[in-house]
């Protein structure tokens, strides 16, 4: 349940957010910035304060150290940076995606809301997910042009300028909406999990939501223990019950919710639930929860731009008129794809997911022994580099640059830090294990070894 994934930005700024005399959030001068940031200064205008203000995206960052390896046939250069599908999807997608968008009829425009055959494919398909007694229907879903775009139109449906949102940390949010973050710190002694009493002692009355993402990213683990699933479906239920009995939403990102393997990701949609603090009879669902997911990572599509809110319809019709500003309908062609074959791509996608578990347990078997995993989950590894005194992104502008290994340092989806020495939470590494195969899982795990001589630092 921790911000830090699926690329959640809620980067928008729309006009109906009130003129501010001064910037919303302390800035550099104009051209301090533009230089550090290597962007255009012979601009005869001014960039929005709240964009110079907020980090530049982490992949390309990566990227740009990796530009001074020079690989060669027997040293590739091996990429665990960015959370993208490993695979294809299988050749019925393709083949439909590329029939549908000949079609002359997904030329036009659709309703805000999407198309009714994949709003009723994905209800039922919840229906599979969370149980035969999910209350979910149609009336409920909401087509976005992926979930960062959902996240996006959901904040700005719930908050206005000034208030505030709930946020874990590590995360990769900088609100440009006005919306101050409140930061829901994380600790790796408990796994990275967020913790209820330190989210309720932050609410305050300009709280507006409770933000989380679940299965946590990364932590839960595919095929984890019964055991472990459990405690996890009981903190979410804890969240969704302080955010009804304090008035605030629960925004749950679920992009990674098909790569649990072992139980469903919560019994939030079936009252009565088997978990006494979680919605009932008198805390129905859609009162507090909103639900979001992304078609990218289990249909391995992240280019055709899909996602999903589920929600009250209330809050579905609300949503819909910032969706009308922001994209008006969701891409046509594959909605049209994906709507009949949905119930037959469940094999494909239960298939995905065992390959990814497959891959964390590989990595963790040969991970060398001075790294250490924090937390798994999704298509992510946090782990603690072995190097004293050293923060997580010079070792991973050395791993790029000498080694061959793009990776990202934890301190990329975090607040950043005012100087003053290398702390704990500096040391965290991010891994993806789901764009490599499992050689180059070995080949990165035999490269961290190497790195522990060849850099020539202080190891723990």
């Amino acid at each position: 349940m921790i911000v830090n994934t699926i690329y959640s930005t809620w980067r928008q700024l729309l006009t109906r957010l009130p003129r501010h005399k001064g910037p919303l959030l302390p800035v550099p001068p104009r051209r301090q910035l533009d230089a550090a940031r290597g962007m255009a200064t012979n601009l005869a205008f001014r960039l929005s304060n709240t964009i110079q203000a907020t980090g530049r995206p982490p992949i390309p960052q990566a990227y740009k150290w990796a530009e001074s390896y020079v690989p060669t046939p027997s040293r590739p250069l091996l990429d665990m940076s960015q959370g993208v599908p490993g695979v294809p999807p299988p050749a019925a997608v393709l083949d439909a995606l590329e029939s549908e968008a000949a079609n002359p009829a997904n030329c036009g425009y659709l309703p805000n809301a999407g198309t009714p055959e994949l709003r009723r494919a994905m209800a039922a398909e919840m229906r599979d997910t969370y149980g035969a007694d999910a209350d979910v229907g149609p009336e409920d879903i909401v087509i976005t042009a992926g979930c960062n775009l959902a996240f996006v139109a959901v904040a700005m449906t719930l908050a206005d300028a000034g208030d505030q949102v709930i946020l874990p940390v590590p995360w990769m949010t900088l609100t440009m909406l006005g919306i101050k973050p409140v930061l829901l710190h994380t600790h790796a002694s408990e796994g990275f999990l967020p913790s209820v009493d330190r989210a309720a002692e932050l609410i305050t009355d300009k709280t507006k939501a409770i933000v989380l993402v679940t299965p946590n990213n990364p932590v839960s683990p595919s095929g984890e223990s019964l055991t472990r699933g459990q405690q996890l479906i009981n903190l979410i239920a804890s969240f969704a019950a302080l955010a009804h009995a304090r008035g605030v939403a629960l925004v749950l990102d679920e992009t990674y919710r098909d790569f649990i393997t072992t139980h469903a990701p919560h019994h939030l949609f079936s009252p009565p639930s088997p978990h006494p603090a979680a919605p009932s009879a008198d805390r129905p669902w859609r009162a507090t929860f909103v639900h979001l997911f992304s078609f990218s990572k289990s249909y391995c599509v992240p280019g055709h731009r899909l996602g999903l809110v589920c929600a009250a319809p209330a809050f579905a019709a609300a949503l819909c008129t910032a969706l009308d500003s922001l994209q008006i309908c969701a891409p046509r062609p594959p909605q049209a794809a994906l709507a009949p074959l949905v119930p037959a791509l469940r094999p494909f996608v239960r298939t995905t997911a065992a390959a990814v578990a497959h891959r964390h347990a590989l990595f963790r078997a040969r991970l060398p022994e001075r790294w250490t995993i924090g937390s798994q989950g999704g298509y992510y590894a946090f782990v603690r580099h072995p190097f004293k005194a050293r923060s997580a992104e010079e070792v991973c502008r050395r791993l790029a640059v000498e080694a061959g290994v793009v990776t990202l340092p934890a301190g990329f989806f975090m607040p950043a830090r005012e100087g003053g020495e290398v702390g704990e939470e500096d040391r965290w590494v991010r891994f993806s294990v789901a764009n490599v195969d499992d050689r180059k899982v070995e080949l990165v795990c035999e490269r961290l070894a190497e790195s522990e001589e060849t850099f020539g630092w202080d190891l723990d």
